[in-house]
């Protein structure tokens, strides 16, 4: 099959769907391998070793898809960028579908078989695709480090001639992948970590990191989807969980939030009375920002001071670190494309498959949500 990848126009974006150690997997597995030139330059990964891949360079997104059978990509495409797709192609990206979507409408009507990453279902077989959570341990290291760079303060215990400086306390909102990786990053930086999650699997993993599980009691075997995911929480849950958080944040120093649920804009779980309980100089680091944060007071894309806190809404950090997040994301994207067409066997689009019909937002012209 013929695979294109797509220079990136998104704001912001600066990752590449496949890296050039994937494409070289690729064409040694048979297939063709088009690149646009400089798709990758963003992500620090030059024309010149996409060459040495084996992939052929193509100057613009017209002669790239030219004759593709497989379209790869980051984000979503613009609605003049579908019309720029081939008929009938598979196209592979972060579609992130929103209500009455027209770029979805414009996908089915010329016939695009539309896979969108974020609908990876957790399962066993389909985990070494899930960009979901690949990106999502960018996203905890990097929030972390920004949590710390914007912090007035030291995050470790230091002993100096100038006397003892005290660690700093830092409080981790959502133990899934990125709250996780925020818990060790926040560790290994030297702070003294407390975490939070309504779900009950997560106190066993936050402690294993060596950070404190807030409000044992309120982790329930109930509070999470069939995938992993925590459910959204009723009117009595929600009221005990924002008790939980107020008694802990006071104290805090550095708070990063990353509660999400799938296809649903983010709990709300810090008040604006909240962030006027924190310290002066405190900083929150609301990773959730891109689906309307976790903080009342977040901006998306922005940062804000309220009552002496910094509040940071940054939007798509995994881009920050494009080198190896393009790195994971490209090798999902590699597993699933080995999925489809597995050795020596032509490209197959499934829908009755628990992985490829998961996935698929449009196919044979019609809208599958």
């Amino acid at each position: 099959m013929r695979i294109c990848v797509q220079q990136e126009t998104a704001e912001r974006e600066r990752r590449v769907a496949l890296a050039p150690d994937a494409v070289k997997r690729l064409v040694a597995a048979g297939h063709e391998v088009v690149v646009e030139r400089g798709a990758g330059v963003p992500a620090f990964y030059p024309d010149a070793q996409y060459e040495s891949a084996g992939a052929r360079l193509v100057d613009g997104v017209g002669a790239a898809l030219q004759g593709a059978h497989v379209v790869c990509r980051v984000r979503r495409p613009t609605l003049e960028e579908v019309a720029c797709l081939p008929e009938g192609a598979v196209l592979v990206c972060l579609l992130q579908v929103r209500a009455d979507d027209p770029v979805v409408g414009a996908l089915a009507a010329r016939g695009i078989t539309t896979l969108a990453l974020e609908r990876v279902p957790r399962i066993t077989r389909a985990q070494s695709m899930d960009v979901l959570s690949s990106q999502a341990t960018v996203a905890g290291y990097k929030a972390v480090l920004l949590g710390a760079s914007t912090l007035p303060r030291l995050l470790p215990m230091l002993t100096t001639a100038a006397g003892n400086i005290t660690p700093a306390k830092a409080f981790v909102l959502g133990a899934g992948v990125a709250g996780l990786q925020a818990i060790a990053t926040a560790r290994r930086l030297g702070a003294v970590v407390s975490a939070f999650d309504v779900r009950a699997a997560a106190r066993e993993q936050v402690q294993s990191l060596g950070a404190k599980f807030v409000a044992t009691e309120l982790a329930a075997p109930g509070a999470e989807t069939a995938g992993g995911y925590a459910r959204e929480q009723g009117a009595d849950e929600r009221e005990r969980t924002l008790a939980a958080i107020a008694g802990a944040i006071g104290e805090m120093d550095l708070v990063v939030s990353t509660a999400a649920i799938p296809g649903r804009p983010a709990p709300k779980l810090v008040t604006e009375a909240m962030v006027a309980s924190m310290k002066p100089g405190s900083v929150i680091v609301d990773v959730a920002a891109e689906t309307g944060g976790n903080c009342d007071l977040t901006v998306p894309g922005d940062t804000v001071v309220a009552h002496g806190v910094t509040i940071v809404g940054p939007l798509n950090l995994p881009s920050t670190a494009p080198f190896h997040a393009s790195a994971m994301f490209s090798r999902n994207v590699l597993t699933l494309l080995q999925h489809l067409a597995p050795k020596d066997q032509p490209l197959t689009v499934d829908v009755a498959d628990e992985i490829t019909g998961a996935m698929a937002v449009t196919h044979g012209g019609q809208r599958r949500l």
